[in-house]
Formats: structure tokens, sequence, C-alpha cells
């Protein structure tokens, strides 16, 4: 089977389709890509929403886009048999079923633009209609849907659900280890975090865990919405190095050279629905992994993390506090996140529900 791999995605940002695209291969899919990045992360999108003076620009964008992707379309040497169109892809399913016409479009929806708009506090009025409209426009126009999640699949209007598939997000490959390195018996835990510090993340409740720890190093990589106010709530401890941006390549060795990957602990809806790209890609490079307790984390981590309530930034640095001083449970937590990985989140195992749902929905 022909897969092509469609639209304006960005696995520097969204890792997901890569993941995707990994497994498929490794089950013998023939994959080829049809990508033309859009070039603007997702603050950039919600922006537009909040400012409609930036719409006009973010269509003009989305357009040029779409030109280069039918040019590339065209000069396939061979039609698909199934159009996967990668995350965000709100509006490129539609210029797949143009193009592509009578192939079966999945869509790796993972997260609706409804959920975004809300996560990033631009929800209500026009706003909200407006998102929810594109969310259902690009849900009609799939014929497989791709979820995270079993909330998110029961966040779906009733009438999509049977067209759903729940995937994993899983880790790419180049995340994975060989095998965790050995844990120290001494010297500071080293803690990382890497995110958008969206609110969904809960950034400020990791900075206000970290203000009274000492025999901590930590590293924060990345920037956003919530940033200003981890830093103020990290402010008293001197052990956080702050780094704006690590290329992806790099990323996985510098997430490996920790201990312990947090995840996160918001509070809002869409925090309680999702397992994050860092639990996952943390545990594949050796990591312990800490992360909030709810019901898609506990049912995708069960024992192999530490698990705290959301928004509870004492719990979080008690949780520090005890691999601090608990060597010993610190290297079964760093083995038993990466046997994990291995065992459900390669690129490999996630896809098998997608394989079966293209199996009996696609080629029969």
């Amino acid at each position: 089977m022909r897969v092509l791999v469609f639209g304006t995605y960005d696995t520097s940002m969204h890792p997901r389709v890569a993941t995707i695209a990994e497994g498929l291969r490794g089950a013998g899919l023939d994959v080829v890509e049809c990508n033309v990045p859009l070039g603007l992360a997702t603050s950039d999108r919600v922006a537009a929403l909040a400012r409609p003076s930036r719409i006009p620009a973010l269509l003009w964008r989305i357009a040029s886009r779409w030109a280069a992707l039918a040019r590339l379309a065209r000069k396939l040497p061979q039609r698909p048999d199934l159009v996967l169109v990668g995350y965000m892809g709100h509006f490129d399913v539609h210029l797949a079923r143009l193009l592509f016409r009578g192939t079966p479009i999945v869509l790796d929806h993972l997260v609706g633009a409804s959920d975004t708009a809300r996560d990033r506090r631009l929800d209500g009025g026009l706003r909200a209609r407006l998102t929810r409209l594109i969310d259902s426009a690009a849900l009609r126009a799939a014929d497989v849907i791709v979820v995270d999640t079993d909330e998110h699949l029961a966040a779906l209007p009733a009438n999509r659900r049977g067209n759903a598939v729940v995937v994993p997000v899983g880790a790419p490959r180049g995340w994975f280890v060989s095998e965790s390195a050995p844990t120290r018996t001494t010297g500071p835990l080293r803690v990382v975090f890497f995110g958008l510090y969206t609110p969904l993340q809960g950034a400020p409740v990791i900075g206000a865990a970290l203000a009274g720890l000492s025999d901590v190093t930590v590293t924060m990589v990345g920037h956003g919405q919530d940033e200003a106010a981890t830093r103020s709530a990290a402010a008293g401890n001197s052990a956080v190095t702050w780094l704006d941006w690590v290329p992806a390549t790099d990323l996985p060795a510098l997430v490996a050279s920790h201990d312990v990957c947090l995840g996160i602990f918001g509070t809002g809806p869409k925090a309680l629905r999702v397992v994050p790209n860092k639990v996952f890609q943390g545990a594949a490079a050796g990591c312990a992994v800490i992360t909030s307790d709810t019901a898609p984390q506990r049912r995708a981590l069960g024992d192999h993390a530490l698990l705290v309530p959301p928004g509870d930034s004492v719990a979080l640095a008690d949780a520090l506090r005890r691999l601090i001083d608990d060597r010993a449970e610190l290297a079964r937590l760093r083995h038993a996140a990466h046997q994990l990985a291995v065992d459900r989140f390669s690129p490999d195992h996630i896809v098998e529900p997608l394989l079966t749902a293209i199996d009996t929905r696609v080629r029969n």
C-alpha cells in the first residue's frame, strides 16, 4: 500500500506525524511525503484569532503553501492508496480531498482548534464558533480520524466517533536510547522540562516547585505564554538554566543527559485529556517521568512514573525531593519508564490500531 503523508505540518514543532510515518514504514507500507511546512507556530495561528487583522496574512501564507503542495502532488510518480494529513491539518484536509478524489483520507486530528483556543484563553463568542466550525468541517472531510486518547475520542461529535481510532502520541525512533545511563548516587538531581509554556503545561506550577528546592539542577527549554510567570515563580532557585530554544535534532541527547523529565501540570480541560509528547519522549530517552495524575496519563504510565495532582506545586516539589533522597527509586523509575516506552510507545507499536483501522475501513 502506498501512503502519502500530506500537508503543511512541521515535524520540528509537532513530531507526531513523523512518528506515525515511521511506524507505517516499519509495518512495510510504502510511505512518501508531500510536505511544505507552514512556518508558523501554534501561537502564531492563535494570534490570528485574537487579532483578526492578521487573518489575511495567515490565509495568504496558507494559499502559497497549498500552491506548492499542489505542484508537488502533480509530480508524484504514482497515485497514493491512502493520504495521511499531518497535524495541524484542519485546513489541509480539504486540499487533500480536492487533490485526491476517491482516495481515503486519514486526518491526524490529535487536538481540535477549539480545544487549542480554549487552552490559550481565547474561548467564547465568535472565536469559539469559528474554531468549532473549523473542527467540524475538518472531521467531515476525513474518512478516518486519528486522536491520541480515549478522552479525545469521547470529545468528538457522536456521529464521527465511529470513524475515529486512538493512536498514542509515542516517540520517534531518534529519542530511544539503547538503555538508561547509570544513575548517579551522589550529586544534584538533573531535571529537564521542554515546552511552549502554554496553560496546558502548567509551567508556573513547575516554577513554584523549583523555588524551594536544593540539590537539584534544572534545564528549562522553550518560551511562550506562561514563561514570565514561570521565571518569576522559580526566581528563588539560581540552579535553573533557561534556554529559549534547542534544535529538534539536539533535543533527545539533551533530555537523555538528565535524570528526570517533567511532563504537564495544568488543570484545564485539555490538560486532563492528553498525554503529551514530552512524557513519551522523556521515557524513551531514559529519564524518570514526573507528570500530573490524570486519567489518560495514569492509564498510559501506571506505576512507571511519579504522578502528582494537577496544579499542585507542593506535591511536585515533594516528588522531586523523594528522588533526590532515594536514588534507588530514581534508577527504578528510569528503567521502568524506558522499558515501557520500548514495549508500548515506539513507532511500530503505536500504529497498530491505525493499521487495523486501515485494514477494516480502507482496504475493504
